[in-house]
């Protein structure tokens, strides 16, 4: 996995009009937490976290800036986004220990078009995500899933992913990712004039 690099600062006011004199500025505040770290407020240069969380937010950022953040390793925890526009306004950043396993929700990508759907039938995408845990230099960016060749009235489930090696399932193995729904040419009822 990639490592990204993420310039902070620390901040020591906080508060409602704070966090919107830094977006005004082009700034996203921020927080920094993990185990055995004191929480750390900061403020990050927006179109320099878009960049870095480019593509995939699981990916491992290195912090620059004062310390005690020099050098830090996070993940992004969670990002709050504005409802209309996506920009984010809040970012909290877990610093993570590198022999640690951590849980994380890791994208679901379908590859290929599905034989149901050519027979007429309509794709269902329930699940977009499922939670693994693993070390952080072992987080996939997505997990890919083959659907050529899958039929009418048939799914697949999260225990069908294919997992890289050293990485665990969370999520309820049973539950379905994609479906195939629609009626079978057998199935479909003759119509009467």
């Amino acid at each position: 996995m990639n490592m990204n690099e993420l310039n902070v600062e620390l901040r020591s006011k906080t508060g409602k009009n704070i966090n919107r004199q830094l977006r005004s500025a082009g700034r996203i505040p921020g927080i920094v937490y993990g185990k055995g770290f004191n929480a750390t407020s900061v403020s990050i240069d927006q179109r320099e976290l878009l960049k870095t969380i480019e593509g995939s937010e699981n990916s491992l950022i290195t912090l620059k800036g004062a310390e005690p953040l020099n050098g830090a390793v996070v993940i992004v925890a969670e990002i709050l986004r504005d409802a209309l526009k996506g920009t984010p306004r809040h970012i909290d950043l877990h610093k993570v220990n590198m022999d640690e396993k951590v849980k994380v929700e890791v994208k679901v990508r379908l590859k290929g078009t599905a034989k149901g759907v050519k027979d007429g039938g309509m794709l269902e995408f329930v699940k977009h995500t499922v939670e693994i845990e693993c070390l952080p230099a072992l987080i996939p960016a997505h997990l890919d899933v083959d659907v050529t060749a899958l039929t009418i009235g048939h799914s697949i489930h999260v225990s069908d992913i294919q997992l890289p090696a050293n990485v665990k399932l969370i999520d309820d193995p049973k539950a379905s990712i994609v479906s195939i729904i629609g009626k079978t040419k057998e199935e479909a009822a003759p119509v009467e004039a």
